[in-house]
């Protein structure tokens, strides 16, 4: 077995791996199964259950996909352990996207558990083999296992918990995941690549985004078999187009690499962005499930308010542009002409849910902010 040093954070030409792909390949289908479970709960009007459910749920996709995304930017030897290690761990995303349906319907977390057993289980056993093969971090490796298999001993116990504590313990593993990075690497930063961390989260947007844009059409195109001609559904998928197209322009205007390699290197604005791309990613998913669902509104006549399913598609577009232009877009930004018209943007678009095509009319602001916002491209 070869040693597991950690890698060069300069090193020139870093890109992810043909594994690190299938990996995120992989991962689509959680995605997928999370968009479809939020899309269905909004059709039968349970929104606030379905937010929450739709959260939690993609909090452990996101978090187990970060997590090796930052691992495998600092260590990857690419040797036949550490292929069968990640393998194992897209064994483990697939389990728990097999129970995403179950954890929606009935709260039952068992399946989606032992998938999250797999995929953190075998994510300690990296950090300790990282911590065994690099002397110098191997306080932050050791760290990193102890923190990572303490949480997962937490959800396992979180099964046996009576339902009234489920949502309060769930919280609590929560903050405990989310600290365990800021702790492990107070005792030492571990060699992730700026160009490639940036690349990883470019890739995953564009996943989420690529699921939002097949959500809704899958949606609109079934809807169109049962209501041929239908000028609502028009403006829907129209509506839908702009977004996705605008979503995809706002996210990619400055790359991710300049902060990285430059401000971002201190952790508290590191963590901020990786942390803050959680809203990023979930409120791409759930465009898609919205878009999906005002659809169905639009044909079905479901018993939502009409107020409350065009909600379901501003909502995440405003989450998206809010997150986006505080995390990634505001620290480039000196003057207020620059900054401004996103948060404005991003309150114009609440009210657009009470508009006769609220999908229509949320595209339509963000491809202003769009065409508001635009400059020559730069060197990238």
């Amino acid at each position: 077995m070869s040693t597991m040093r950690g890698r060069d954070p300069g090193e020139p030409h870093r890109s992810a791996t043909p594994l690190e792909l299938f990996f995120d390949l992989c991962f689509v289908i959680a995605v997928a199964q999370a968009s479809a479970s939020l899309r269905t709960a909004l059709t039968h009007g349970e929104y606030a259950t379905g937010a929450l459910r739709f959260a939690l749920v993609f909090f452990t996709i996101w978090w187990a996909w970060m997590n090796f995304t930052w691992f495998a930017s600092a260590y990857d030897p690419d040797d036949v352990p550490y292929r069968l290690t990640v393998l194992a761990q897209i064994t483990g995303s697939l389990v728990l996207a097999a129970g995403v349906g179950r954890a929606f319907q009935d709260g039952d977390l068992r399946i989606v558990t032992l998938g999250y057993v797999v995929l953190r289980t075998t994510l300690a056993a990296l950090w300790l083999r990282a911590a065994v093969s690099d002397p110098v971090r191997r306080r932050t490796g050791l760290r990193f296992a102890v923190g990572v298999t303490v949480c997962q001993l937490g959800w396992v116990g979180l099964l046996g918990v009576p339902p009234s504590l489920r949502l309060p313990g769930i919280g609590v593993l929560i903050a405990a995941e989310l600290c365990v990075p800021v702790w492990a690497q107070s005792a030492g930063m571990t060699p992730w690549h700026p160009h490639h961390i940036a690349e990883r989260y470019e890739l995953f947007t564009l996943i989420v985004l690529g699921e939002s844009v097949a959500a809704a059409t899958v949606a609109v195109r079934s809807a169109f078999g049962r209501h041929h001609g239908s000028g609502a559904l028009a403006a829907v998928a129209a509506g839908g187009l702009l977004i996705a197209y605008a979503l995809w322009w706002l996210y990619f205007a400055r790359p991710a690499r300049t902060l990285l390699a430059t401000t971002h290197q201190a952790d508290r604005r590191r963590f901020p962005w990786a942390y803050g791309h959680y809203l990023v990613f979930a409120a791409a998913t759930a465009e898609g499930a919205g878009l999906a669902a005002y659809a169905d509104h639009v044909t079905r006549h479901t018993g939502a308010s009409a107020p409350a399913a065009g909600a379901a598609v501003t909502v995440p577009a405003a989450v998206f542009l809010v997150t986006v232009w505080a995390v990634h877009l505001r620290p480039h930004h000196k003057r207020a002409a620059e900054w401004l018209p996103y948060p404005v943007t991003a309150a114009a678009l609440l009210p657009a849910a009470w508009s006769p095509a609220p999908a229509l009319v949320a595209g339509a602001l963000l491809a202003t902010l769009v065409a508001v916002t635009s400059t020559p491209a730069g060197p990238r």
